[in-house]
């Protein structure tokens, strides 16, 4: 991301190829710019900071400047093209991915990627208006921040600029969807202490807090090892993710792009099997509600925290950053049972499912636990619970491991999902009732 790190040399073609190589990233697959296609001064770095917006680093690199100046100028070129794109804002992490971020993890979502090897916050607040307002995006997905810490700039000033471009996105829109990665982990090595980007991390959440328009995504924590920094199996130099990084970040954020309505946009077609009866109809929450009321026919709860959408039941992000709240099943069941159902969680996601009372810990277990050393969970993805009550005690299983073996219950309640941390999805929610 600099010249120092990054040892970037100075054509455009090799800039990223070095370390994109080095680290099995997806190749850049940007469009190669030619002279012709920068006109003079307007793609370029103001030469100095006098009257522009935020404060701290703006890079001026020979490297940099040229770099800057050639993607601008091919996003100049692409404006109507990329009209209500979702973008993809940051540096070189986001550059990294190519025209088509995410790959097929995306397929048939419209994608800009606006990402310039190298920049700091105020740089993507200097060049906001033409290369990302202009398309009139349907979405920002954003990181950004780690230059700022290798340029010696202070969180405090980091999170100020983020303040700026949050702002002036939604001027721009106020409805539009913003989503918000937490700065990566890197290393002391690179100038980025784990202390320091946890503080630049916990600032970006307090600027959110409460703001239902902007999504935080809990990336640091999915990437981060026992002592904070990088993990060379997924950050080979320690500052960039290889493939398996950028496949993590993927899947990290495909829940959240699922709930605003840009992917997974078709019903589950999934029909129980014989003997079992669907608590959850796919598309609204018709028989669950808050115990004092019902939401039949509704597709959202009224505060918004439960979202019925193709074939989901989603337990949304709360915009506090932590919310307890349960979702009932308006019936209950005396009988015993067998409860079937899929999760499916965002980084470090909190939630839960009760059984007639007790509540059985459902998380994104390798990162908020409690069962830490399941072999068979998928992070991202959708998992499977199996719940079997018996004569007063539950025996649950994931994805055919065991959670609980004997699992004490009333006699009779509802089924509840919980809500507090991050985002859970659950579908396919069955019950059969035994003899």
């Amino acid at each position: 991301m600099n010249h120092r790190n990054h040892c970037l040399p100075k054509a455009l073609g090799v800039v990223l190829a070095g370390w994109m190589l080095a680290t099995s990233a997806p190749t850049i697959r940007a469009q190669a710019p030619t002279p012709a296609t920068t006109a003079a001064g307007r793609w370029d770095i103001p030469a100095t900071d006098d009257g522009l917006p935020g404060a701290g680093p703006i890079r001026r690199y020979d490297w940099f400047r040229k770099l800057w100046a050639e993607r601008r100028a091919v996003w100049g070129s692409r404006v109507e093209a990329d009209q209500g794109a979702v973008v993809f804002l940051g540096d070189s992490i986001t550059q990294g991915w190519g025209d088509v971020p995410g790959g097929g993890t995306f397929e048939g979502m419209k994608v800009a990627n606006r990402g310039i090897s190298g920049d700091t916050t105020r740089g993507v607040l200097i060049r906001l208006n033409e290369d990302v307002l202009a398309v009139k995006p349907a979405a920002v997905v954003l990181l950004i921040g780690t230059n700022d810490l290798e340029e010696n700039a202070e969180p405090e000033t980091v999170v100020a600029n983020l303040r700026l471009i949050l702002a002036r996105l939604k001027e721009h829109n106020g409805r539009m969807p913003i989503v918000l990665c937490q700065v990566f982990p890197s290393s002391a090595s690179k100038a980025r202490p784990a202390a320091k980007i946890k503080k630049l991390n916990d600032l970006y959440a307090s600027v959110v807090k409460g703001d239902a328009q902007v999504t935080l995504v809990e990336t640091w924590t999915l990437f981060a090892d026992p002592q904070g920094d990088a993990k060379p199996d997924e950050f080979p130099d320690l500052l960039h993710p290889n493939a398996v990084g950028y496949a993590k970040w993927a899947a990290a954020i495909r829940p959240i792009l699922a709930t605003l309505g840009f992917l997974e946009t078709q019903p589950d077609a999934f029909v129980p099997e014989p003997g079992f009866v669907s608590l959850f109809n796919g598309r609204d929450l018709t028989g669950w509600g808050y115990r004092t009321n019902v939401f039949d026919g509704q597709g959202t709860s009224p505060d918004g925290r439960y979202v019925a959408r193709k074939g989901r039941l989603i337990v949304s992000t709360p915009p506090e950053g932590r919310r307890f709240q349960i979702l009932w099943t308006a019936r209950e069941f005396p009988k015993d049972f067998v409860l079937k159902l899929e999760f499916r969680g965002t980084p470090n996601a909190d939630s839960g499912i009760f059984i007639r009372k007790p509540q059985l810990q459902c998380r994104d277990y390798l990162l908020a636990g409690p069962y830490l050393k399941l072999e068979r969970y998928r992070p991202q993805d959708w998992n499977e619970i199996v719940v079997t009550v018996k004569g007063g005690v539950a025996h649950a299983t994931c994805n055919g491991e065991v959670l609980e073996n004997a699992m004490a219950v009333p006699d009779t309640g509802p089924i509840g999902l919980e809500g507090d941390r991050g985002q859970m999805e659950y579908r396919r929610i069955r019950v059969q009732e035994l003899p």
